[in-house]
């Protein structure tokens, strides 16, 4: 037997604790090994998918003693599908374990505890997507097209019929996406869906590496008409996405009395159910007042800038993107809101940021890319701000700026706690409150 086939024969492996990204971490005579699907107080028969120089990686393959806690994933294509790594434990012990990880980055990367962990903020664990991008990929000795997720642990689309956490106008129809590109004539020249999801309608955005033909289109055509979704063409960068005809609708969601108008390339929250609950907390605990003035930074099209200004004296958005800067002004305009301004502007760029009057806001919102807002807050002076609201889509970011925000301005972190705004997964999506 060759010596790289002995490698993969499956072991045994003991599951002492779960990592960040929610493998079970176990070592082999003396070498740590993450284990995916394996839980805490698990011995589990492992395969090795991968071998580092530090450590190995593999996946579960048979479980001796399950962990009290483990549960039996909804979604039949669990095994093999990667979109979801957490769906064999049960949603309470998920977010629980996703608290233990933020509390425990703040203090490895800040040096600090909050006055008060927030009770995390939940909704139903299930068809809660309502953006993703599916791979798409022909593949003949599977019978066609396949679209999906990427599998666990490779390159290759899951062969998949239905998914549990996309919003069901496109979860429940994964196998009429897939005949409907075999009809296509270049359906090996698309190589990606983009999903994004409405209150009213569902648009599907489709990549494509070749013009359609004729006969293409009278397939998008009719597909369009008898599925009710809206399609989108992108045969570039994602600055030549278009609409199929005029029959493609353009897409709305609902806060309160508020409609956020958005094209389907355009950045949403993913979870329509926790962006509502985490509007309300952000605007509890600012604890906004009718004068405050309030400067909300990475602003997007203006999801939390609308629902707040109709409470406050006055509220200025910030965002980088153009096309966002411009949907935050028409929504705006069509709700009526007069007392929300907003501006382009990089929030990474030094010069630009001293262009900003921070003097003249009490309250700041900042909801920052991954990469965090340490630009913003090493070169920026904050000198009338009392409050902080810091929602974040990355913890160890988040603990960093934390860092900076208690040292440079004297704030203290009184409130933090995460939001489930991915359920299934190793996402941790956070809110962090400061006060001066």
């Amino acid at each position: 037997m060759s010596k790289s086939r002995r490698r993969r024969e499956p072991y045994s492996v003991a599951i002492e604790n779960l990592s960040h990204e929610g493998r079970g971490v176990g070592r082999v005579n003396g070498k740590t090994v993450f284990v995916a699907g394996g839980l805490p107080g698990e011995q589990v028969l492992a395969q090795k998918t991968r071998g580092r120089k530090s450590f190995d990686e593999a996946i579960a393959l048979e479980v001796e003693n399950p962990n009290p806690h483990r549960v039996n994933p909804e979604c039949a294509h669990y095994a093999i599908c990667g979109g979801c790594s957490l769906q064999h434990l049960a949603s309470d012990q998920q977010i629980a374990h996703k608290q233990a990880v933020l509390l425990e980055l703040f203090q490895h990367h800040a040096g600090v505890a909050c006055e008060e962990v927030l009770a995390p903020i939940q909704a139903s664990p299930w068809q809660y997507r309502r953006r993703a991008r599916l791979g798409v990929k022909f593949v003949e000795k599977k019978g066609g097209v396949l679209v999906g997720f990427r599998e666990k642990s490779s390159p290759y689309i899951a062969d998949i019929n239905r998914c549990e956490v996309l919003h069901p106008s496109i979860g429940d129809i994964l196998l009429t996406l897939r005949k409907f590109i075999a009809e296509l004539s270049i359906k090996t020249k698309v190589p990606q869906l983009e999903i994004a999801v409405g209150d009213e309608h569902t648009a599907i955005i489709l990549r494509h590496l070749e013009p359609f033909s004729p006969a293409d289109e009278a397939v998008l055509a009719s597909f369009q008409t008898e599925s009710g979704l809206s399609l989108f063409l992108q045969p570039g960068g994602e600055d030549t996405v278009h609409p199929l005809n005029q029959n493609s609708q353009h897409l709305s969601y609902g806060i309160d009395d508020i409609q956020f108008h958005f094209s389907p390339s355009n950045f949403i929250q993913v979870n329509q159910a926790i962006n509502q609950k985490m509007i309300s907390a952000v605007m509890s605990h600012l604890a906004l007042e009718p004068t405050d003035r309030v400067l909300d930074l990475f602003c997007g099209l203006g999801n939390f800038t609308l629902p707040i200004a109709k409470k406050i004296d006055a509220i200025h958005g910030v965002e980088g993107d153009d096309q966002l800067v411009e949907l935050a002004l028409s929504n705006a305009k069509k709700n009526e809101i007069g007392n929300a301004t907003f501006e382009k502007m990089n929030l990474a760029d030094p010069t630009e940021l001293q262009g900003l009057a921070l003097q003249n806001f009490n309250k700041l919102i900042l909801d920052p890319p991954r990469t965090g807002a340490e630009d913003f807050i090493l070169n920026c002076d904050i000198p009338s701000v009392r409050k902080i609201a810091y929602v974040s889509c990355n913890p160890v970011t988040l603990a960093r700026d934390a860092g900076h925000l208690i040292t440079k301005y004297g704030f203290k972190l009184t409130k933090l706690g995460v939001m489930d705004m991915f359920p299934h997964t190793s996402h941790v999506e956070s809110l962090a409150i400061f006060t001066r």
